[in-house]
């Protein structure tokens, strides 16, 4: 299950209240519901933000932090450079298309796509169909965006 924002925080809740979710992402959603200290029950979630440096500075947002340690599988907290919490949208897509560029998404909305495609993907890829995933095992210099804040 994967989902942006509320949707990203709705995967994260699914997860915890039963079994039936494999495997779990958010794109730059909060924990609204936090993760219980039982945690997941090891399966795999993947944590894609936005660009910590495009948050506003009293941003009180600590469900990352406080939810990490309870991520009991594989997991991955990945920050995208110059993409705010529209970047995981089409916003940036189509805000190309017409020569608007959003303020909190510096970057293209074609760099954008790639980079949550080719995560969400490769992640669903590894843990659904068990393929390789070389892109979540680190920085490469084909996604210079992707940071990594932290892995298991």
């Amino acid at each position: 299950m994967a989902g942006h924002s509320i949707g990203g925080a709705a995967a994260s809740a699914t997860m915890a209240a039963g079994s039936r979710v494999d495997a779990g992402v958010t794109t730059d959603g909060s924990f609204f519901t936090p993760v219980p200290e039982s945690g997941l029950g090891g399966r795999p979630f993947l944590m894609l933000a936005g660009d910590p440096a495009l948050l506003p500075p009293d941003f009180p947002d600590t469900s990352w932090e406080d939810s990490w340690p309870r991520l009991d599988g594989w997991k991955r907290w990945l920050t995208v450079t110059g993409a705010g919490h529209p970047g995981f949208t089409d916003w940036p897509v189509l805000g190309d298309q017409v020569g608007y560029d959003h303020p909190e998404t510096p970057l293209s909305g074609t760099r954008s796509q790639q980079i949550t495609r080719a995560c969400v993907g490769d992640f669903f890829g590894l843990h659904l169909r068990a393929t390789a995933a070389p892109r979540l095992d680190g920085p490469a210099a084909a996604d210079p965006e992707a940071v990594f804040h932290r892995s298991s």
